[in-house]
């Protein structure tokens, strides 16, 4: 609240002496382009600039022309404003900045600009179940979200403006209304809420602007924008009309806008849009702003009516205000620059004036209701696109439904509820009296999209505001051979900006079909997508930034390696141990001392993070076959098998081990960063295209902690811990598994190694996972085992030539390519990937290959995305461009080789085994010798201890 005397408020030339839905007691001072400006709590930020006769707000996007405000809410196409403070927003329309405290913002000509600082405002998200959601709480909305409320449903009403009425918010029947609606427990009722997608299964995305809270001392962390998701059973859209305006030429001028709007900005925010204000229309609704307007003062010196004749109570209310009726006639041009001087008329004559408001009928917002899918048609009558058919479960009332009268739109908001209580299977509550209103029936509008004058003036005659599009770009599109009003909206980019054509999109079409000499219907309009209007991404991200930009999973014992010092790695969101330094070892130091504790005495690995999917029914064996390249139904219980998935192109998408449990019962294990991808790829092709298999899937990811112990005394480990359990080589084989207990608690250890050693996957419930992972720890003591991190176990696994998914492949690869062709089936019919194998490009003998490099030097570790090329003779790098044979996909330096090695997809590279290539690195080149992928244990002697 601004706390400026009184005395000295700066003035507001065009705010009337009283009126208007603003708070008058509470003043609020704001900064517009430099300039410091009074309004009053309940402005926006248009109506406050228009109170101190602010005609030019920014320039257009194209041509630099002034433009000003065109309408006084969602509808309005020139308005743009950045905003500064107290809060930071790159472009929104000045008509729904709500004016707040310390507000301060400047014109934009259709680019913003990105704000260099951080956003510390909060974006919420919440979600509703309603049996009802009633978007528009003007008079139909209003009326069905009642019945709907008084039959005991739980509803939801969501409205875009501040307050609820529609285009009569102080009515006494709307307060009556409001009053009821929010004395009932089970009604939910939202203001500033603009419902911008609507989807499959009463699915709507809504966003609530709550920017009227802050200040500049607003603390930060205040909520300034939430997106409520709702899951409604029924729904109700009542979401009114948007004017349309009548195209001539300089109808961009400021001081041209729509009709309603000027009897919006006087009714609403006690503003008065102009001194001398010309009303230019083709339909009667135009008339209650020039009445209005001449009642607060404004000069109205004419109502220009393309219709012939005017209705005569029209005619008597016009001629007792002293306002002339030009029937038949049409406004040509507008003059002007940075504020409309005149105007020409068809008639030959002019006259002068610093506004004219125009109408040329009413647009229905069938935005949400064509999103679900809903048929609009044009009704040559009402001169506008209604909406036709039906949509399931959803129901289109009031103004959106083409509804002309306040009686008219509360019958249909009562006709809405009806059909919706009945959808719900609950009677509709006892009938009582709609609101009694006395009102006029008005008369046809006219069909008038654009009035011509010469050929020179229509590329004066803008159709798109905010792109700068014309009738001339119109025809000139139609010149070019578009005849698609989708096409045209293209190639002259209308509709495209931030209000998506709402006053411009019917216009185009009705232009279109003239100029095509077809109906309009026949044009039809351009596709109506979400969101309605513009939605910042930080509403959308909600909370999801910094800290909070991706969910953090953490195993069941991440406090103990926090305890240990581990430094962590992001992957598939959860937090996993890289490394455990000691005494300032880096990375690498604390790498190499890890890998020769594996491979020469005992390590543990927290592998909590693997996806765990159990596979369950009559038909999983035959389901999982067709998932993986290998056989899954020939697995005996208690045997364990490595796998790979394909996608529907042959290339690899994940791998991993699975455990047969029983016949009818697996447990697969995927990448960490897989594990979610692997589940939606099962319930996708379950669903879509094997639905009469009998398999079902749960994710067990977070219900089990995996503990890999690994290395010649892991066997030590493991049978003291596990005393019931041999593990000798004779009764626990490799790929096997086997069931057992620790104190009481079900434990499954499976013979698995990722390292080419001994090893043991030791398989808990989570909710035990710190007791084993501690006694596993206490065991080890006397063999020092040692914990170690996912560098560690990138480096045993690299030295067995085992393949990171991901890292070493990029969607381009085989498992033919990775030297895998034995675990590609022949024997059967079908697998997802299997026919593209059969492609000539599959076997090309260019293929990249995974093969081993091992630098010559003995001493260069190669950076990992390093680029291969052929052997260079004279040790220098080859002019540009340098044909690339592969790639470096990982590499370390190895403490059992005691030099570094890699692993590289090199072009051909199995038949270039034993030669030598180049790697650039910087401005030299280090040789590498191409070798197979298995630097360590080749024989694989050491798998069994």
């Amino acid at each position: 609240m601004s706390t400026t005397d009184p005395k000295s408020t700066p003035a507001q030339p065009f705010r009337t002496g009283a009126g208007g839905r603003i708070d008058r007691s509470t003043p609020i001072d704001f900064v517009f382009d430099g300039v410091t400006y009074r309004g009053y709590a309940g402005d926006t930020l248009a109506s406050a600039l228009l109170a101190n006769g602010v005609r030019v707000v920014t320039t257009s996007v194209n041509l630099g022309r002034p433009r000003g405000v065109t309408g006084a809410w969602a509808e309005d196409a020139t308005a743009q404003v950045g905003i500064d403070a107290p809060f930071v927003e790159p472009m929104v329309p000045a008509t729904t900045v709500a004016l707040c405290p310390g507000l301060v913002a400047h014109g934009v000509p259709g680019w913003g600009k990105l704000s260099s600082t951080v956003d510390d405002a909060r974006y919420d998200s919440l979600h509703h179940h309603p049996d009802v959601l009633v978007v528009g709480a003007g008079a139909a909305g209003l009326m069905a979200a009642l019945h709907c409320a008084r039959a005991g449903a739980h509803v939801l009403l969501v409205d875009e403006r501040s307050e609820p009425g529609g285009r009569t918010p102080g009515a006494g029947w709307v307060a009556e209304a409001v009053a009821e609606l929010d004395s009932h427990p089970h009604v939910t009722r939202l203001t500033r809420t603009i419902a911008f997608g609507a989807y499959d299964d009463g699915f709507v995305l809504a966003v609530q602007h709550r920017t009227d809270h802050l200040g500049s001392d607003a603390p930060a962390h205040l909520s300034r924008q939430r997106v409520h998701r709702i899951r409604a059973r029924r729904l109700v859209l009542a979401t009114g009309a948007h004017e349309r305006p009548i195209v001539f030429a300089g109808n961009d001028v400021p001081g041209v806008m729509l009709a309603g709007a000027g009897g919006d900005y006087l009714s609403r925010y006690g503003v008065r849009v102009g001194r001398t204000a010309v009303v230019f229309t083709a339909c009667d609704s135009a008339y209650t702003a020039a009445f209005a307007l001449v009642d607060a003062g404004v000069s109205v010196p004419a109502v220009v009516d393309v219709r012939p004749a005017v209705s005569a109570d029209l005619g008597e209310n016009a001629r007792r205000r002293g306002i002339p009726i030009l029937a038949g006639t049409t406004v040509i041009r507008a003059h002007g620059t940075d504020a409309v001087t005149g105007i020409d008329l068809s008639d030959g004559s002019s006259l002068v004036c610093d506004t004219v408001l125009v109408s040329g009928g009413w647009n229905p917002a069938v935005h949400l209701w064509s999103q679900l899918r809903g048929t609009i048609a044009f009704d040559d009558r009402a001169a506008t696109f209604l909406p036709t058919g039906t949509v399931s479960k959803t129901e289109i009332v009031g103004a959106a439904a083409g509804s002309t009268t306040l009686g008219d739109s509360l019958a249909d908001g009562r006709r809405g509820a009806v059909a919706t209580l009945a959808g719900l299977g609950m009677a509709p509550p006892e009938l009582r009296a709609i609101p009694r209103v006395t009102e006029r029936i008005p008369a046809a509008p006219a069909v008038c999209w654009y009035v011509p004058d010469s050929p020179d003036d229509d590329t004066l005659s803008f159709v798109d505001l905010q792109r700068d599009a014309t009738v001339a770009d119109i025809a000139r599109a139609l010149g070019a051979g578009m005849r698609s009003v989708e096409h045209v909206k293209r190639y002259t980019t209308i509709g495209t900006g931030h209000d998506q054509g709402k006053t411009s999109g019917i216009v185009t079409s009705g232009i279109v079909a003239e100029r095509l000499g077809i109906p309009v219907n026949d044009a039809g309009t351009t596709t109506f997508r979400p969101p309605y209007t513009p939605v910042t991404f930080a509403a959308l991200a909600g909370r999801d930034r910094g800290d909070r930009y991706d969910p953090v999973r953490r195993t069941p014992i991440h406090d103990w390696h926090v305890e240990r010092g581990a430094v962590f790695e992001d992957v598939g969101q959860w937090k996993r141990p890289r490394y455990y330094p000691r005494g300032g070892e880096d990375m690498h130091d604390a790498a190499l001392r890890e890998c020769a504790s594996v491979r020469t005495g005992v390590g543990i690995l927290d592998g909590s993070t693997l996806g765990v999917i159990d596979v369950a029914g009559p038909d999983a064996p035959a389901f999982l076959d067709l998932l993986y390249t290998n056989m899954m139904s020939t697995l005996a219980v208690g045997k364990v098998r490595y796998g790979v998935m394909c996608g529907a192109d042959g290339m690899v998408f994940d791998d991993g081990t699975v455990m047969r449990i029983a016949d009818d019962r697996y447990t697969v294990y995927t990448t960490t960063g897989n594990a979610a991808a692997v589940l939606d790829w099962m319930e996708e092709w379950h669903q879509t295209e094997w639905p009469d298999l009998r398999v079902w899937m749960t994710s067990l990811t977070d219900q089990v902690a995996t503990f890999p112990v690994v290395g010649p005394r892991s066997r030590d480990v493991v049978g003291t811990v596990f005393p019931d359990l041999d593990v000798s080589n004779d009764a626990f084989g490799f790929m096997t598994w086997r069931d057992t207990t620790f104190r009481g608690v079900p434990v499954r250890i499976g013979r698995i190694s990722f390292s080419g050693e001994l090893a043991y996957e030791v398989n808990v419930g989570a909710g035990y996972a710190q007791a084993v992972w501690q006694a596993l720890i206490d065991a080890g003591e006397p063999h020092a085992i040692t914990p170690y991190g996912t560098e560690t176990m990138h480096v045993l696994r690299a030295e067995k030539g085992y393949p990171i998914i991901g890292q070493d492949t990029d969607g381009t690869v085989t498992p033919h390519d990775l030297g895998m062709s034995w675990a590609v089936s022949k024997k059967k019919p079908d697998f997802i990937g299997k026919r593209s194998f059969a492609r000539e490009s599959a076997t090309a003998p260019d293929r990249k290959h995974l093969v081993g490099l091992l630098p010559v030097d003995g001493s260069t570790r190669l950076p990992e995305g390093s680029q291969i090329i052929s052997h260079r003779v004279d040790r220098t790098l080859p002019p540009p461009p340098v044909p690339m044979l592969g790639h470096v996909t990982s590499s370390y330096r190895s403490a059992e080789l005691d030099r570094p090695f890699a692993l590289a997809l090199v072009k051909g590279g199995r038949d270039l085994i034993g030669s030598r290539l180049d790697v650039p690195i910087g401005d030299t080149l280090c040789e590498v010798e191409i070798t197979t992928t298995v630097f360590v244990d080749a024989e694989g002697a050491r798998r069994d201890g």
